[in-house]
């Protein structure tokens, strides 16, 4: 397999949550959630790199944190997020290794990701260019105007949620950044930066306990989840 690094953007905050800290930080069965993410990533092969964007007053309990992995072969790097997710992503590419081929880019609150699905999307990156985590969606999904009256019904046999990680070959993701931070534009996710220069990207079925954890219902699940009760 590439060599891989991973970033993982934990500058957001726990508003929705209705939490004072970030997301990120939150306990989720003894550890942080933060923690329980990196962890996943560890049993990946060829994993050289994970690298944290964060708030500057975070960046010191990351370094802390990374004590708690005594694995030599992967290197640990916090730096400063940016005011949008995209712009923390920019930063972290900004010190990824140059032997990398591989690099992915992976939700703080999905504690659950797992390594074999990790290495699928690693393997249809490798060849494509792009892969992306997702599941089929399960719900009718309806567009609507500005006024909130319904203007189509798409057909649900050909969309996906997308989930993390997003995998990408290095060049083509820094690419998409730099014609994105020239242009001034702000995707939804990472893919649509590489799909907006004209990039391949392929759809990785993944499966649904690979939640994020964004609402305090969320946070019941995953105990849920972490507790084999689900």
């Amino acid at each position: 397999m590439a060599k891989l690094s991973v970033i993982i953007p934990a500058a957001g905050s726990g508003e929705r949550m209705g939490a004072d800290i970030p997301k990120p930080f939150l306990e989720l069965g003894g550890r942080c959630i933060l923690e329980h993410t990196i962890s996943r990533f560890l049993n990946v092969r060829d994993i050289h790199q994970i690298v944290i964007a964060a708030s500057s007053n975070y960046l010191p309990r990351i370094e802390s944190l990374f004590k708690n992995f005594e694995e030599a072969s992967v290197s640990y790097l916090a730096v400063e997020g940016g005011s949008e997710r995209q712009y923390s992503i920019y930063n972290a590419l900004q010190v990824i290794k140059d032997e990398v081929e591989l690099v992915a880019v992976h939700d703080a609150v999905r504690p659950f990701i797992r390594s074999s699905l990790i290495e699928k999307c690693c393997e249809v990156a490798s060849k494509v260019g792009g892969g992306v985590i997702g599941v089929p969606a399960k719900d009718t999904i309806k567009q609507v105007d500005e006024g909130r009256n319904i203007t189509a019904t798409p057909d649900r046999s050909k969309l996906w949620q997308a989930q993390t990680p997003q995998i990408f070959q290095k060049e083509l993701l820094i690419k998409a950044y730099n014609s994105a931070l020239a242009d001034d534009f702000v995707g939804t996710d990472d893919a649509s930066l590489v799909e907006r220069i004209g990039g391949n990207v392929q759809m990785v079925e993944g499966d649904r306990k690979n939640l994020k954890i964004t609402y305090p219902i969320d946070l019941k699940v995953a105990e849920l989840i972490l507790n084999n009760q689900l």
